[in-house]
């Protein structure tokens, strides 16, 4: 096939040529601005996304807080070390309680070792205000997760100036198209005489 469209040639759409029609040079330009707004579009959007992740996990690192709890009643089942089917990450919901820094009581439902008596310390993670909240993510984790979320959605962003790039091409691929079929038209049935 490379022996009939012959060598490549770099930039040629923007070079002087008597054949060159005003729809190559829109297409030129159509090619190139779709290809720089979707790097552009891309890897703002991706750096946006990444940052605001990173910052708002490295905030929950700052001040979410380890704070210990107690069993409220009796949990249902046997402990770990007593039982032998029980798998040792096996943890069941129940009503813990806690103190923050105010001195007020809060409580709430969390996973604690099957078989724990009331009172049994279990650690938690409370935010500013006293609530339940998740384990923070660690450094690594948050730059991981930062990371994966700015390539999803630098993608994401990228993928809207690139697909309408493309279909701009192809509607002018399609009006050049319709103009050469009318050329042919024209011009088609004079190729059969000779003067």
């Amino acid at each position: 096939m490379k022996a009939f469209r012959g060598p490549k040639v770099w930039l040629w759409r923007w070079r002087r040529n008597p054949l060159k029609r005003r729809a190559d040079v829109v297409e030129a330009w159509v090619v190139l601005g779709a290809c720089l707004l979707t790097v552009l579009a891309g890897v703002l959007a991706g750096l946006a996304a990444a940052g605001s992740v990173e910052h708002g996990l490295a905030r929950e690192r700052a001040t979410w807080r380890p704070t210990v709890a107690r069993v409220v009643a009796q949990v249902p089942g046997k402990s770990p070390a007593h039982s032998s089917h029980a798998s040792a990450g096996e943890r069941i919901w129940a009503e813990v309680r806690w103190t923050v820094s105010d001195g007020s009581a809060h409580t709430g439902r969390t996973r604690v070792e099957p078989g724990s008596k009331p009172g049994t310390p279990v650690t938690v993670w409370t935010d500013p205000r006293g609530h339940l909240v998740s384990r923070p993510a660690t450094a690594s984790e948050a730059a991981f997760r930062s990371t994966l979320i700015g390539l999803l959605v630098g993608a994401s962003t990228a993928a809207v100036p690139f697909v309408a790039g493309l279909a701009v091409r192809s509607r002018l691929e399609h009006r050049r198209m319709e103009a050469w079929d009318a050329e042919w038209a024209r011009l088609g049935p004079q190729w059969g005489r000779t003067v």
